[in-house]
């Protein structure tokens, strides 16, 4: 077996049942949560409407914060846009989705794609610098901050290296990227990776708590 067949075979069979087990597991953990009875009459019962908006405004800095983030809001917004970019609209990844999904959609130039997902990386990488040198941020700062920005920039890195054929010869470039992909997967149910599935929820658990005590949300 080549370093490819593992990666194309093994290695991303076991990435995709660890990463579907652990996001269950996760979600199911969260939902089960014991919650203690609400005792108070509520204030005000739109839990649907102050849930949906509590996800809109939290996706915006309070303007009374803005002149403080503004630079990990904007640079923020910009990696997880061109990460997913990246991902959805590279040619030579649309193959792999219309195999699984029966269809593809445009891509754009993979030129452009290699800019955005060079741009992406030197992001993520000024992201990661800035939080090793800032005072606060190096301080409240764990092992989880900084291995789930080194696995979402590997296969980004690898991608590009892939595309560029450099380094090692085709195969084991395609090799090394795939193992990328699967050493995400299998880190992302216990990062903070999971971001991506739990934001929207608690923004919307919290909202629905706010509006139900007369809170804004």
């Amino acid at each position: 077996m080549t370093l490819l067949d593992f990666a194309r075979g093994p290695a991303m069979e076991w990435a995709f049942v660890i990463f579907a087990i652990g996001v269950a597991w996760r979600l199911v953990g969260m939902f089960l949560l014991r919650r203690d009875r609400q005792q108070a009459a509520a204030r005000r019962n739109t839990p649907m409407t102050d849930g949906v908006r509590a996800i809109v405004m939290r996706s915006v800095p309070p303007h009374e914060l803005e002149k403080n983030i503004v630079f990990q809001h904007i640079t923020g917004y910009l990696w997880h846009i061109g990460f997913f970019a990246t991902i959805l609209f590279f040619g030579p990844h649309i193959p792999f989705f219309k195999s699984i999904l029966g269809f593809g959609w445009p891509t754009l130039p993979n030129e452009v794609i290699t800019v955005i997902g060079a741009i992406t990386i030197a992001v993520l990488i000024t992201l990661m610098v800035r939080r090793f040198m800032h005072p606060v941020m190096r301080v409240i700062s764990t092992a989880d901050d900084y291995i789930s920005v080194i696995v979402t920039i590997l296969p980004l890195l690898t991608g590009l290296i892939s595309y560029a054929n450099i380094g090692f010869d085709k195969e084991t470039n395609l090799a090394l990227h795939l193992l990328s992909i699967a050493l995400v997967l299998v880190w992302f149910p216990f990062g903070k990776l999971m971001h991506l599935f739990l934001t929207f929820p608690t923004r919307y658990k919290a909202g629905a708590d706010f509006g139900r005590k007369g809170v804004a949300g």
